[in-house]
């Protein structure tokens, strides 16, 4: 269980991002909390350097899609870091398993195939509060930490 605020960094230790271009890929499944997650994500980038015209969003129909499209914009668009921004919330059956493992797996395949570094910014939570609570809420925005995530590994 999340106990800090996933918002939290140390400004002082973050790479300007002036001279990097970043890849946004969103899930439209649970908008209200992956458009949440991406506006955190935009924030922080800009907030360290990025340059909006440096920021390319993406949208796909669901997390499982997620794969996909962080692999067509590595593919045609000159990035040097992609956040993949998805939420999945734990319903009656099997399919919360399948959808987290084969989008986990998926970008760990990704990050080892691919010399661009893709950040895992999926929510896999039992309930839609706690997703809420960490797009955002009580917990922050896992969007900002993502997106500090992504600049680092860009200037790495």
């Amino acid at each position: 269980m999340a106990t800090t605020d996933l918002s939290y960094y140390d400004k002082a230790t973050i790479p300007n991002a002036k001279n990097f271009r970043f890849g946004i890929v969103v899930s439209e499944w649970n908008p209200e909390i992956t458009n949440n997650l991406y506006l955190g994500a935009q924030e922080a980038l800009l907030e360290n350097g990025a340059l909006q015209g440096n920021i390319v969003k993406w949208d796909v129909p669901g997390s499982f899609e997620l794969v996909y499209g962080c692999k067509k914009m590595i593919e045609t668009q000159k990035v040097d870091a992609i956040i993949a921004i998805g939420n999945v919330i734990q319903g009656e059956t099997k399919h919360f398993d399948f959808v987290c493992e084969g989008v986990t797996q998926g970008i760990v395949d990704l990050n080892v195939k691919y010399d661009v570094p893709v950040i895992f910014c999926v929510l896999t939570d039992n309930t839609k509060q706690q997703s809420l609570d960490r797009s955002g809420g009580k917990h922050g925005n896992k969007g900002i930490e993502c997106a500090i995530a992504a600049i680092k590994m860009a200037n790495l």
